[in-house]
């Protein structure tokens, strides 16, 4: 607007000067007058349009500032107050203030394998991992072999949220890959996703599929083998009804039955499962050396060899486990269990059966007993080793079962452990287990057992 208000007045000088100037003028002349005053307004009228002009461009000029300046400053680089990627959430449709996580691990297990007794089959779950069931006894010959593979690698996604009514909802899926193979170990190795954990908490409500509450899962052991103590521990994921308060837990959960076939078949898992939920009681004690927890379980049995034949029994068990620290870098961890009707519970269920059979399909419940002691020592942050033995023994009615069953399953296992860095573990376990059948005859299985961990 200046600028334009100083250029006016050289306009005017130099019409005046150009008309004096003209070849021919006389400066009297009134017609020559007149005709320099009409360009002087004509150039006056140019000149009031171009400041018309220059003061709108100025007005919206000043109104784009006004509304830039209400807008949040834009981050200044290096100051770390980047935009976001995204400016919605990645779960629309859940409730406002949701929280969604993602994690897992990569996990890859190598390990070589003797048995006494014959080699155990290939493509099984014993050739993944230590499965006590699964020594041969009575095989031809000794036999050793190799295995590798990545089906104990893991995804999970969890997402919580705290409504303005001060409730907590919260929903966990997590899958591996121990699901049947979709190609060949010649080529592909590829193997289905297996569900884990599906589940959803409403405060202090659980419902869905986790572990047992029969499982005190602070008490595991820090095995190189994905369960360690195969042949002691409790180790049953199911859907249940979970109920927590303090240091109680009760679950309804699902009810199943493993039969023991009379004189000594292949398990069978019955068909028709009992109308009564497995029923789960748990009190935890904790304190700065540690915790002590006790459970009670009580079940319904039921087979049904014929359709409309049904044969019951009843089972129960108990347990103590716990974790006893000696020190900041060593403790003890313990699980013991004993029941009649227990067998499902106990060892991945590859052990023994919850009930033996007669020849009419009677059932009555199996009575043993399971249970494992560890000790874990940390060596430096970084390096940390374990040592442990498990066990487990059955009271089978040899009339009914035959001498070709389980009587008792044991290993003893050392490993070491190396983290060079937060969530990568690699790890080496030897392990020696053996397995006795009612005949006396057994077999004996030595395995180095290595594995590579990274969490995330």
């Amino acid at each position: 607007m200046t600028q334009i208000k100083q250029v006016r007045p050289r306009l005017l000088a130099a019409a005046v000067l150009a008309a004096l100037t003209l070849p021919g003028v006389a400066f009297a002349q009134s017609a020559k007058e007149r005709e320099l005053e009409a360009r002087v307004a004509q150039l006056e009228a140019m000149v009031q349009q171009l400041v018309t002009q220059q003061q709108q461009t100025e007005t919206v000029v000043t109104e784009v500032r006004t509304a830039q300046a209400a807008q949040p400053a834009a981050p200044v680089a290096g100051t770390g107050a980047a935009a976001p990627i995204q400016t919605t959430t990645i779960t629309p449709t859940a409730n406002p203030g949701t929280k969604f996580t993602v994690g897992g691990m990569i996990r890859t297990d190598a390990m070589v394998t003797k048995t006494t007794d014959g080699d155990i089959a290939k493509g099984t779950a014993g050739r993944d991992f230590y499965v006590p069931g699964a020594i041969p006894v009575g095989g031809n010959a000794p036999d050793t072999y190799s295995d590798a593979h990545l089906k104990f690698s893991r995804l999970w996604f969890d997402a919580s949220t705290v409504l303005d009514s001060g409730d907590k909802l919260g929903a966990r899926v997590e899958l591996d890959f121990f699901g049947g193979a979709l190609g060949n170990s010649a080529a592909t190795n590829t193997y289905g996703a297996t569900l884990r954990h599906a589940y959803l908490t409403y405060n202090n409500w659980l419902v869905g599929q986790t572990w047992s509450n029969f499982m005190d899962t602070n008490a595991l052991l820090d095995a190189v083998d994905f369960v360690g103590p195969t042949d002691g521990v409790a180790f049953v994921r199911q859907p249940q009804l979970r109920y927590t308060s303090g240091p109680w837990v009760v679950s309804l959960e699902s009810p199943e039955t493993t039969v023991q076939p009379f004189g000594g078949g292949a398990r069978v898992i019955a068909g028709d499962n009992s109308a009564i939920p497995d029923v789960i009681a748990r009190y935890t004690h904790k304190g700065d050396w540690g915790h002590v927890s006790f459970a009670g379980m009580a079940r319904q049995l039921k087979y049904e060899p014929v359709i409309g034949n049904d044969n019951t029994d009843t089972g129960f068990g108990a347990q103590v486990s716990g974790l006893v620290k000696l020190g900041d870098s060593t403790d003890i961890r313990y699980q013991v269990s004993g029941g009649e009707g227990i067998g499902r519970y106990i060892g991945l269920a590859t052990v023994q059966q919850d009930v033996i059979a007669d020849g009419a399909g009677n059932i009555n419940a199996l009575g043993g007993w399971a249970g494992y002691f560890g000790l874990r020592q940390v060596f430096t942050p970084k390096v940390r080793g374990n040592l442990f033995y498990s066990r487990s023994q059955w009271d089978n009615d040899t009339a009914w079962t035959g001498l070709g069953v389980t009587r008792k399953v044991h290993s003893v296992h050392a490993n070491m452990i190396w983290s060079p860095v937060p969530k990568l573990d690699f790890g080496v376990e030897a392990i020696w287990g053996e397995r006795t059948l009612e005949s006396g005859a057994d077999g004996e299985l030595m395995r180095l057992h290595t594995m590579a961990r990274y969490s995330f």
